[in-house]
C-alpha cells in the first residue's frame, strides 16, 4: 500500500518513529520493570496498564515503518496546471463563495484546513480535471456544484 506524503509530513512521522523507537520504549520498559518488582503480575494494575502501553507503542512504530517504507513524496505536478493530481492546489467556486484545497494522500487530510484526500469522494471527483470544469458530488441532502477556477 503506498502512502501519499508531503516531504515535511514524512520527516514528521520518521521523528515520531526514532522517539518511539528509543525514548518510549525505554520509558516503558522501565515501567515494566517497576510493575514487576511489586510483586504478583495477574492482581498487578501498573503492570497490565505498562504492557497495554507498550503494546499501543509496538503497534505504532510497525505502522510507521510500513508508512515510511511505503511513503510516496507528493510533489507540485510537473505538466504544470493543466489537470489536478496529488499536491495541486486548487481554487474552486461553490455557491457564491470561493474555496481552497489543496489535494494530498489520506494520511496528511485535514479538511477544516482545506487539506483533502485523494480517496475522499470530493478529492477522488477533483482529479484529472481542469480548469473550468464543473465538478458534481452527491451529498445526504443531495448534489453539490464546484465550477474549477484556478489550479497552482
Amino acid at each position: 500500500m503506498e502512502y501519499y506524503l508531503t516531504a515535511e509530513r514524512l520527516d514528521e512521522l520518521k521523528k515520531e518513529l526514532e522517539e518511539l523507537k528509543t525514548t518510549a520504549r525505554i520509558e516503558v520498559a522501565k515501567r515494566l520493570k517497576r510493575a514487576k518488582e511489586l510483586g504478583d503480575l495477574s492482581e498487578n494494575s501498573e503492570y497490565v496498564e505498562a504492557r497495554e502501553e507498550q503494546n499501543q507503542i509496538e503497534r505504532r512504530i510497525f505502522e510507521l515503518e510500513q508508512m515510511v517504507k511505503n511513503a510516496v513524496i507528493i510533489k507540485k505536478p510537473e505538466n504544470g496546471r493543466e489537470t489536478i493530481q496529488i499536491g495541486s492546489t486548487i481554487e474552486v467556486h461553490k455557491d457564491g463563495t470561493v474555496k481552497k484545497f489543496t489535494i494530498v494522500g489520506s494520511n496528511e487530510a485535514r479538511p477544516e484546513a482545506g487539506l483533502i484526500s485523494n480517496e475522499s469522494p470530493l478529492g477522488k471527483a477533483f482529479l484529472g480535471k481542469k480548469e473550468g470544469d464543473v465538478v458534481k458530488i452527491k451529498v445526504p441532502i443531495g448534489e453539490v456544484t464546484y465550477k474549477i477556477i484556478k489550479i497552482d
